[in-house]
C-alpha cells in the first residue's frame, strides 16, 4: 500500500483514528500479510498531520502485533491467526445474511425502456457523424442548440398542436432540474402552488426546494376535481393532463378549457408536464393545454420515457414574459445537458428516425400493456382493479385482499418479483385500498407472464 486518505472525526485523537483505520483494514483483509505500509513521512503528508501522530499510530499497531518494523525497510503487515479473521468477519457476514433476499426474477420497474427495439445502430451512426463536426468540440449554448430547438418546435406543432418559436424553447437535463430553475424564477411572484394529489413526488420536491406552500387538487380514477379550484388562493398550478401521474387518467377537452379559463381569470400560470403523451393506446393523444392558450401555459416535455432515460434531454416552452426573465436570469449559466446528445438527437429527428421510433414503440408497448392486463385479469379475477391501461409505460393495480402496501411488496419480493409503492404520490387524498405500480416497458412478453404468475403465488 503506497498511501491512504480518509476524513478525520472530531471526537477522538488523530493518532487513534489512524490506528483504528489500519487495524480495520488489516483485520478485514484489505491489506494483505507482508504488504508494506506507507512510510511515516508519506502518511503524515497525505493525511496532513505531524510525523509524531503517524508514529504513535504505528507504534500502537506494532505493540498489538498487527504490523512489524524492519530496519531500513519500513513497516509491514504481520500474518494474523485465522481465528482473528473469523471474528472480524463474523459480524459483517451475519449482517449480510440478515439482508439476503430472493434473487430478482422479474422487475416491474417503470423507469427503463425497451432495449431490444432501441435503434442502436442508427443512433451510433449519427453519434459518430456528430463527432466529426467542429461544433461538437465546444461548450453548448446555455439554452440549448438551435438545431434541436427547431426540430422540437416542428414536432410539437405536428404532434401536440403547440405552435412555438424555437427561441422560446429551453433545453435542460431533466424535468426536475428545469422545475428547480423555473421555481427560482417564479418564487418572488408566487409563494404557493397547486399540485395534484396524488401527483408526481419529484415535482413536489423541486417546488419544496424553493419553499413553495402547497395546495392540493384531488385527482381520482375518473379525473381531477377542478371544482376545488374556486376555493384555492394560488395562481400557479402544476398538472399532468395527458397522462396523470400516477393514476393515468387524461383530462377531457372540457376540463382543459375550464382550467384555461381559470388561469386567465387568476392571471397565473399552468405548468403542463407532458412527460409521456406519445404512448396512448386507445386513441390519438389529446391536444396539449399549451395548444389552447400558450400565453399562460409553461409546457414541459422530455426524451426519457419515449427514447432513453440516460440521454438526459428535456425541454420547456416558456410564454414570452417568462422567457425574457428566464434568459436574463440564467444567461451566464452553462448548459446542463450534453451538446453531443443534443446534436445527435437533432440529426435523429431531422432524418425522420424519431417519428419512426415512436410509431414502432407505440405498437411494442401496446402489445405489452395488453398482455399484462390480460394476464392480471386471468390470474386475479376480482381480487384487484386495473388503473391506467389506456396509455403510458406502467399501470396500477388496486389490490382487494385486506393487505398493506408493505406486505404486498415484501411478499412479492420473497417470490423474486419487484413491484413498487404508490403511497409516496399521495398527500391527503389516500386510497381506500393499497395500490401497486407495475412498469412493463423493458420486459418481454414471457417475463410479464412469469411476473404475473409469481405475483399470484405470492399474494393469493
Amino acid at each position: 500500500m503506497n498511501n491512504i486518505i480518509f476524513t478525520f472525526k472530531d471526537n477522538s485523537p488523530k493518532y487513534k483514528q489512524i490506528y483504528e483505520k489500519f487495524k480495520s483494514l488489516i483485520e478485514q483483509g484489505d491489506i494483505k500479510a507482508n504488504e508494506p505500509l506507507p512510510s511515516i513521512r508519506q502518511l503524515a503528508d497525505s493525511l496532513d498531520v505531524s510525523r509524531n501522530t503517524t508514529l504513535m499510530a504505528y507504534e500502537q499497531l506494532v505493540a498489538e502485533g498487527y504490523i512489524r518494523g524492519e530496519r531500513r525497510k519500513g513497516y509491514f503487515v504481520n500474518e494474523l491467526e485465522p481465528l482473528l479473521f473469523q471474528e472480524a468477519h463474523s459480524s459483517s457476514n451475519n449482517h449480510k445474511r440478515t439482508e439476503t433476499i430472493s434473487p430478482v426474477r422479474v422487475d416491474f420497474r417503470a423507469d427503463v425502456v425497451d432495449q431490444q427495439h432501441f435503434p442502436l445502430k442508427t443512433w451510433r451512426r449519427l453519434s459518430n457523424q456528430v463527432l466529426t463536426v467542429k461544433d461538437s468540440f465546444r461548450y453548448g449554448e446555455p439554452f440549448g442548440e438551435l438545431c434541436l430547438r427547431e426540430q422540437i418546435a416542428s414536432y410539437l406543432l405536428q404532434s401536440r398542436g403547440v405552435r412555438t418559436d424555437p427561441n422560446a424553447i429551453i433545453i435542460g437535463s431533466s424535468t426536475q432540474q428545469m422545475l428547480v430553475y423555473l421555481g427560482h424564477l417564479l418564487k418572488d411572484e408566487f409563494q404557493s402552488i397547486i399540485v395534484e394529489d396524488p401527483g408526481f413526488d419529484g415535482a413536489r420536491e423541486a417546488f419544496q426546494f424553493h419553499r413553495f406552500i402547497f395546495e392540493t387538487l384531488p385527482v381520482y380514477e375518473t379525473g381531477a376535481d377542478l371544482s376545488q379550484l374556486e376555493r384555492m388562493k394560488s395562481r400557479l398550478i402544476y398538472v399532468t393532463p395527458s397522462h396523470q401521474s400516477p393514476l393515468g387518467v387524461s383530462m377531457s377537452i372540457q376540463q382543459r378549457h375550464m382550467l384555461i379559463h381559470w388561469v386567465n381569470k387568476m392571471r397565473g400560470f399552468i405548468i403542463e408536464d407532458d412527460y409521456d403523451s406519445e404512448f396512448r393506446y386507445t386513441q390519438k393523444p389529446f391536444p396539449a393545454l399549451a395548444s389552447i392558450d400558450s400565453t399562460r401555459v409553461i409546457y414541459l416535455g422530455n426524451f426519457s420515457k419515449s427514447f432513453l432515460p440516460g440521454i438526459r434531454l428535456s425541454y420547456m416552452v416558456l410564454p414570452q414574459p417568462l422567457l425574457d426573465r428566464y434568459k436574463h436570469q440564467f444567461r451566464l449559466f452553462e448548459s446542463t445537458t450534453s451538446i453531443l446528445s443534443q446534436l445527435t438527437m437533432a440529426k435523429f429527428m431531422e432524418a425522420g428516425e424519431w417519428n419512426r421510433h415512436l410509431k414502432r414503440m407505440r405498437l411494442v408497448y401496446k402489445r405489452k400493456m395488453h398482455h399484462l392486463v390480460s394476464a392480471l385479469r386471468k390470474e386475479f379475477d376480482n381480487n384487484l382493479s386495473i388503473i391506467g391501461e389506456q396509455s403510458g409505460l406502467y399501470l396500477l393495480v388496486k389490490v382487494h385482499l385486506n393487505r398493506s402496501e408493505e406486505w404486498l411488496i415484501e411478499r412479492a419480493s420473497s417470490y423474486g418479483v419487484k413491484v413498487y409503492p404508490t403511497s409516496r404520490y399521495f398527500v391527503q387524498n389516500n386510497p381506500d385500498k393499497p395500490i401497486i405500480k407495475l412498469g412493463f416497458s423493458h420486459l418481454s412478453i414471457d417475463e410479464i407472464q412469469l411476473g404475473v404468475e409469481l405475483l399470484k403465488k405470492a399474494w393469493l
